[in-house]
C-alpha cells in the first residue's frame, strides 16, 4: 500500500563532509541517501525544454502541461510555497523512488524511529535500493520487531533542493500528481523536527482541500463524484483503522501475558478483516484495499497507515472552524507548531471525533456517494 508516496527524506551533502556521524552504519545509510538523490538530480530536466522538444512522447509532453497548471494552482490558490519545486522532471526508471521501511514491537503501535541530521526523528528509514529496506526489515525481525516495506513515489526535501516531478508519481494520472505536489509543498510550508504524525497529517489534510478546489475549478460534475466516493471511502477506512488501532493499544497496555496478548491481537486482527469485509460490501465490492488486508497485518504496517490518516480529521477540523480560509488555517497551525509536542498533540486529539463515530458516519455517506455515481 502506497499512499502516493509521500515520504521526507532530506540529503545533506555536509553530513558526509563534517564526518561527525556516529558509526559505519550511519554513514552507509548516508551514503546510500545522498547517492540516491544525486542519481535523481541528475536525470532531471526542465519541464518546458521537455514539452518544447518535439522527440519528447506525446503523452508525456500532455502530462507534464498538466503539471504545469497544478503547480501554479498551489501556489496561486493554496498558498503553497512558489519555488522551483515540481517544475523539472526526472524519470526514475522504476515504480517507486524509495522503500520506507517500518518497524513496532510485537506489543505495541510505537514505531521505531531514525534520527536524522536536520529532520530530527522520524517513523520509518528510507532506501533507494529496495534490497537495502529489505535487509534492514529482515535485521528488525530478528530483533523481534514487526516490521513492513512499503513502496514511496515521491518525497520532499523541505525545500534544500528543487524537488522534481517523478516518473514514479507521474504514471498514476494527473488526479495523483495533484495530490503528490500539494502534499509535498505543504511539507515545505510547515515542518515539525521529531512530530511526523503532525507532520503527515497536517499535508494529508492540505492535500484534501487542495484536490476539493481543483477538481471544483477544472473537473467535469462525474470526477468530482468519484472523487467524493474515493475521499469517503478513505475516510471511512481510516476511521475502522483507528477504532482498531485504539483497541490494540488497550490490549498491549493491559499487562496480560504474553501469549495471552499474542492470541488476542490474532482475534482482534480476525475481527478487523471482518469489519473491514462489511465494509467494502456497503461500497458495493470495491477492492481497493484488499491488497492492504492481503498481505502480513501487522504492528508496523498499521503504524504505517497511521502517520498519515491518524490527526487528518483534527486538521480538518481546523479548516472547519476557518471557514476554509487557508491563510488561517495556515496560522492556526503554525501556533501549533511552537508548542511542544505532547501540547500540540492533546489540542489536536480533543478535535477527533469520538471513537467509533468517524467509520460509522463517514461509511454511510460513503455507500451513498458510490452508489449515486454507479447509477450515472
Amino acid at each position: 500500500m502506497n499512499k502516493s508516496g509521500n515520504s521526507v527524506l532530506l540529503l545533506m551533502l555536509a553530513v558526509l563532509l563534517a564526518g561527525s556521524l556516529a558509526g559505519c552504519s550511519n554513514l552507509g545509510y548516508y551514503a546510500q541517501a545522498m547517492g540516491g538523490h544525486l542519481d535523481v538530480m541528475r536525470a532531471t530536466q526542465p519541464i518546458r525544454d521537455v514539452v518544447r522538444d518535439p522527440a519528447s512522447n506525446p503523452e508525456l509532453r500532455k502530462n507534464l502541461e498538466d503539471v504545469h497548471a497544478i503547480r501554479e494552482f498551489a501556489s496561486r490558490e493554496l498558498g503553497l510555497p512558489d519555488n522551483n519545486s515540481y517544475r523539472s522532471y526526472a524519470d526514475v526508471g522504476r515504480p517507486y523512488v524509495v522503500w520506507n521501511v517500518f518497524a513496532a514491537p510485537e506489543f505495541s503501535l510505537e514505531a521505531k524511529r531514525w534520527c536524522m541530521l536536520m529532520v530530527g526523528c522520524v517513523n520509518y528509514r528510507g532506501y533507494y535500493d529496495r534490497q537495502d529496506a529489505e535487509r534492514l526489515a529482515a535485521d528488525l525481525r530478528q530483533e523481534g520487531y514487526d516490521t513492513f516495506v512499503g513502496g514511496v513515489s515521491a518525497y520532499s526535501t523541505l525545500g534544500y533542493f528543487d524537488d522534481p516531478v517523478l516518473s514514479s508519481f507521474l504514471r498514476l494520472g494527473t488526479p495523483e500528481v495533484a495530490r503528490t505536489v500539494f502534499h509535498e509543498l505543504a511539507h515545505q510550508l510547515i515542518f515539525v523536527e521529531d512530530d511526523s504524525l503532525f507532520n503527515e497529517s497536517f499535508a494529508t489534510a492540505v492535500e484534501n482541500e487542495g484536490m476539493r478546489r481543483w477538481l471544483e475549478s477544472r473537473a467535469a460534475p462525474g470526477e468530482r463524484a468519484v472523487f467524493e466516493a474515493q475521499r469517503e471511502r478513505k475516510a471511512a477506512f481510516a476511521g475502522l483503522m483507528r477504532d482498531y488501532r485504539k483497541k490494540l493499544g488497550a490490549l498491549y497496555a493491559s499487562g496480560r501475558a504474553a501469549d495471552q496478548q499474542r492470541s488476542a491481537k490474532v482475534e482482534l486482527v480476525d475481527a478487523l478483516r471482518r469489519d473491514y469485509a462489511d465494509l467494502k460490501a456497503g461500497w458495493g465490492g470495491y477492492a481497493g484495499y484488499d491488497r492492504f488486508f492481503g498481505e502480513d497485518l501487522n504492528n508496523a504496517k498499521l503504524v504505517s497507515l497511521s502517520l498519515y490518516s491518524e490527526l487528518v480529521p483534527a486538521f480538518e477540523a481546523l479548516l472547519d472552524e476557518e471557514s476554509h480560509d487557508l491563510q488561517g488555517f495556515y496560522q492556526r497551525v503554525v501556533a501549533l507548531a511552537a508548542l511542544g509536542k505532547e501540547a500540540r498533540r492533546g489540542v489536536l486529539t480533543q478535535l477527533l471525533p469520538a471513537f467509533g463515530d468517524t467509520r460509522q458516519a463517514r461509511s454511510g455517506a460513503t455507500v451513498e456517494l458510490a452508489v449515486s455515481w454507479q447509477g450515472r
